[in-house]
């Protein structure tokens, strides 16, 4: 099929290489002629495993194009991806122009049957938002189909190319057929495409990122309980996710939830409720408990320096909301950092992939490591915030030879408690008794 998708943002790039990857013609289509003629260039902008490869593959065999003409890259193309932004309003709504906005300049231009499907996440009701505005304008038929992707950072790729299910909302059989077509290859070890309508679509995309936030919220609040009655959370985790109707993910306990989609999607979700006179109670507890889990380690380690930190040096290992990505966006890292230097301490961090990211928020006030190790000389305390593999199995000797003291703060809970105490480590994490 000739496909185009029009956004070359997270979404965008991952949507566009995988469907070049099983033998489509993909046209990515930006604003952005910089970022245009970069990836012309064969470079990506964002890093995410796997990707790399793909993406030079289908570059090389010339399924995978990107230009800045709208026009040009739908002429040929049959279905139109809308992988555009929806940030936040200040009230906490998607913004839903990028989108509304290209819709508009479609309906002037299409010029034959196209199927037009919103990838991006966006609020209840868009599909025929989306649908008026190119209906404006359109003299042809056209189909409006809301497919929301369900990609987890860092393991994007494998989750487009082995998706979970695949949600498409239609109630067009011509659109139906086509949809079925086009995922076909990624479907064929029985994993299901559910057809719906369009509303019930796009609710399903928020509906499912704000109950994995909800877990998150849940089992923080847990964890801090389990500090003030002397249990251990790691047990208690394991003991419900081996109950086969709760599981075993998204119950590992931390500094809060962060990132491009749990933030913005819980408050959308929220301000849709809101909109609708319903008073949505789990997801207003659900935004507050993440809010303040993002200071819950700062407070740890202000309360082991007797309530003053003006004048020492923390270590951050991670600054990226998760491993295996660049990606900073609402990540706790940077309300810990903040509070921080608010604090009068002096912060040196490491990330094997979020630096430069991270430098344009922080300039000068953070200084940047290019080493996990060097940068600990001297440190009165390391803070970890992003479970990197590189940071699971650390050399503890050395980490000792070059800190002040042997003083860890776990956002992670990396380690286990017995290891820390055997190493002569200070270590607080999270939910379990500090080992002193």
């Amino acid at each position: 099929m000739n496909i185009a998708v029009i956004g070359t943002g997270y979404v965008g790039l991952v949507t566009g290489t995988c469907f070049a990857e099983t033998g489509n013609n993909v046209t990515c289509v930006d604003i952005n002629e910089e970022k245009v003629k970069m990836l012309r260039a064969g470079k990506l902008p964002i890093f995410e495993p796997d990707l790399d490869v793909l993406f030079a593959r289908n570059v090389e065999h010339g399924r995978l194009k990107f230009t800045t003409n709208l026009a040009d890259a739908i002429k040929d193309a049959k279905i139109l991806f809308l992988a555009l932004p929806t940030p936040p309003g200040e009230d906490g709504s998607a913004d839903l122009s990028y989108i509304l906005g290209v819709a508009d300049e479609l309906g002037k231009i299409i010029t034959d049957y196209k199927v037009i499907i919103d990838k991006s996440t966006v609020p209840v009701g868009t599909a025929e938002k989306v649908r008026a505005a190119i209906a404006k304008n359109a003299k042809v038929e056209f189909d409006v189909v809301s497919n929301p992707e369900f990609l987890r950072e860092g393991i994007a790729v494998e989750d487009f190319m082995k998706p979970d299910r695949v949600v498409v909302g239609t109630n067009s059989e011509k659109a139906k057929k086509l949809m079925e077509q086009l995922y076909d290859p990624f479907v064929r070890q029985g994993n299901p495409v559910i057809f719906m309508d369009e509303r019930s679509a796009e609710m399903t995309k928020y509906a499912a990122n704000a109950y994995l936030a909800t877990r998150i919220s849940f089992m923080n609040e847990i964890a801090n309980l389990c500090e003030k009655v002397g249990a251990n959370v790691d047990w208690v985790r394991k003991g419900i996710g081996s109950d086969n109707r709760i599981g075993k993910r998204f119950l590992f306990p931390g500094i809060g939830y962060g990132g491009s989609c749990f933030p913005k999607d819980v408050h959308a979700l929220y301000k849709t409720a809101d909109d609708n006179q319903y008073d949505f109670q789990i997801l207003e507890a659900v935004m507050k408990v993440n809010d303040i889990q993002k200071h819950v380690l700062v407070e740890k380690i202000r309360k082991y320096f007797g309530g003053n930190l003006k004048g020492k040096r923390i270590a951050i290992w991670g600054i990226a909301f998760k491993p295996n990505t660049d990606d900073i966006r609402e990540a706790p890292s940077l309300y810990i950092m903040e509070d921080l230097l608010k604090e009068g301490c002096s912060v040196i961090a490491y990330d094997s992939e979020a630096t430069e990211n991270a430098k344009k928020i922080f300039g000068t006030t953070v200084e940047f490591a290019d080493d996990m190790y060097d940068m600990l000389q001297d440190a009165d305390a390391l803070a970890i915030l992003t479970e990197w593999a590189e940071f699971r199995t650390p050399d503890f000797e050395k980490i000792a030879s070059l800190m002040k003291s042997k003083i860890i703060f776990d956002g992670r809970n990396l380690y286990g408690l017995d290891q820390l105490r055997e190493a002569g480590f200070y270590y607080n994490s999270i939910g379990r008794d500090a080992v002193n």
